[in-house]
């Protein structure tokens, strides 16, 4: 066999070895009793949400220092908070009632204090996440197979919408079915954008988060990996200023979960 022909099957031989997976390594847990929905953190606190609460913990500590609740008639799901500045931004909707209508809350981040308000209305499904990005907010929008759905839209219509600072819609873009099936029969709960300029999504069940490249105009979301995570789907945060931790819970003990994600790799 010529000396190409040698090279030419080493590099395939290469190019068909399966990169290992990639997993989150569990770093602490929190107990936390608002651990139900979701998690995020950020300047020496981390935060634990609930349908219709939201507990601040002391990262060093674990104690919880601020607490929050709403009237549940009110607030009936407070899906997941984003930091942003002093403010704690959250994505809330009517789940599991129809038709879905949704909101943007903003908190103080310090004392949990209700600042304002702004409807959404009935859009797209039921908003699960809002994530700061590039001067823009990235909202996603739930849809069902069951409880909470509506009637024509499965978790297939799961849709990430970009929104500008007086929350009107400049993008639009779809989920890959790699990562639909994934979210079948709910959808995604959780999403954050990373540093690396990708975003990350996770579903409301598997241990494992989906990393997905955006593209400039609207279309469908490019499935660059999957992550496994020590905990099973949920509302995610990362934690400002520390390098790749990721906050989740697990929802069956109450727990706030950190980990450190790995970076990924794109061609």
């Amino acid at each position: 066999m010529s000396m190409f022909l040698l090279l030419a099957a080493a590099l395939t031989s290469v190019a068909q070895t399966p990169q290992p997976p990639l997993a989150a390594t569990e770093l602490r847990r929190i107990p936390a009793e608002e651990a139900r929905q979701g998690a995020t953190a950020g300047h020496g606190s981390v935060y634990a949400i609930d349908n219709h609460a939201i507990g601040r913990y002391d990262a060093n500590t674990g104690k919880r220092v601020a607490h929050w609740e709403g009237d549940p008639a009110r607030f009936p799901h407070i899906n997941s908070c984003e930091l942003y500045g002093r403010d704690l931004v959250c994505a809330a909707s009517n789940y599991p009632h129809v038709p879905m209508s949704s909101e943007v809350l903003w908190f103080d981040a310090t004392t949990l204090e209700l600042r304002r308000t702004e409807s959404l209305g009935h859009g797209h499904g039921s908003l699960t996440w809002v994530s700061r990005h590039g001067g823009a907010w990235y909202a996603c929008y739930a849809n069902y197979d069951g409880n909470g759905g509506e009637p024509g839209r499965d978790h297939r219509y799961t849709t990430l919408v970009r929104l500008d600072d007086k929350l009107r819609e400049t993008g639009v873009w779809t989920f890959p079915d790699s990562v639909l099936e994934r979210f079948s029969p709910r959808s995604a709960s959780g999403g954050a954008w990373g540093d690396d300029g990708l975003l990350y999504v996770t579903g409301h069940d598997r241990p494992e988060m989906y990393v997905l490249r955006v593209p400039t105009r609207s279309g469908v979301l490019e499935h660059v990996t999957t992550i496994a995570l020590p905990t099973d789907g949920q509302a995610i945060g990362w934690e400002q200023g520390e390098n790749r931790v990721l906050w989740s819970i697990e929802r069956k003990s109450t727990e706030l979960v950190a980990s450190r994600v790995p970076p990924v790799l794109t061609r």
